[in-house]
């Protein structure tokens, strides 16, 4: 048997001849990974998960766009979870979970918060983006069942973009909403010039014309949009 140290102990499979030397690996962040027969375990391999370069700067960078609360759900271990998140600042930590417990988490923290945004690459992410608020897939190495069911695709693994992401988007919201009013205002003084009789064919598609020119303007503002 090839597994995690959860498949071990619900496989009832030999563990305790090497509790101490497991027990240290786990408290010094490690993800175990077992090999056995049901008669002894055969070898430990202990891994260590690498952070990105950039994930403190990111973030550091998702605290300044005003994200209030940072959640980290993974698969490892207890201690290794514990130990990523305190060094790079991580409000809370759910570990050693299953595609279903992260679905029944991102469901609670939607109770408790209104919006949960989730950002993932595996398959075991898969239920847990299609039910966040907005599911954020990583391009680059993300999965095609990731990628498929988030609402959202980076096209690069570069955390930073997150950030991007968040003011890119709040841009492009002012600017759907500046475009809305702007139209349905030359749109309401279009019908009255027409009803009071001030407004000729000419100046009526010039107008209207003219309305949209400059809608398609200010939505092509955020082409020129620069995030430091």
């Amino acid at each position: 048997f090839l597994g995690s140290h959860r498949f071990f102990r619900e496989q009832e499979l030999p563990l305790k001849s090497s509790f101490k030397q497991i027990k240290k690996l786990e408290l010094e962040g490690k993800t175990l990974l077992f090999l056995g027969t049901k008669e002894k375990l055969l070898a430990v391999i202990a891994v260590s998960d690498q952070l990105r370069p950039e994930t403190q700067e990111a973030i550091n960078k998702l605290r300044h766009c005003g994200i209030k609360k940072l959640v980290m759900l993974t698969g490892d271990n207890k201690y290794t979870a514990k130990a990523i998140a305190k060094s790079i600042g991580i409000d809370e930590y759910y570990a050693e979970l299953l595609p279903e417990d992260k679905l029944k988490i991102v469901n609670d923290l939607k109770d408790k918060y209104g919006f949960v945004a989730m950002v993932g690459d595996g398959i075991n992410d898969a239920p847990a983006l299609a039910t966040a608020s907005v599911g954020i897939a990583m391009g680059a190495a993300g999965t095609d069942v990731a990628l498929e069911t988030a609402d959202m695709t980076l096209m690069t693994d570069n955390l930073n973009k997150l950030c991007e992401t968040i003011i890119l988007s709040k841009k492009t919201s002012r600017a759907v909403y500046q475009n809305i009013v702007f139209s349905l205002a030359v749109v309401g003084v279009l019908v009255i010039s027409t009803v009071f009789g001030f407004l000729t064919l000419s100046l009526g598609i010039l107008g209207h014309e003219g309305s949209a020119l400059l809608v398609i303007a200010n939505g092509m503002r955020l082409l020129k949009t620069r995030i430091v």
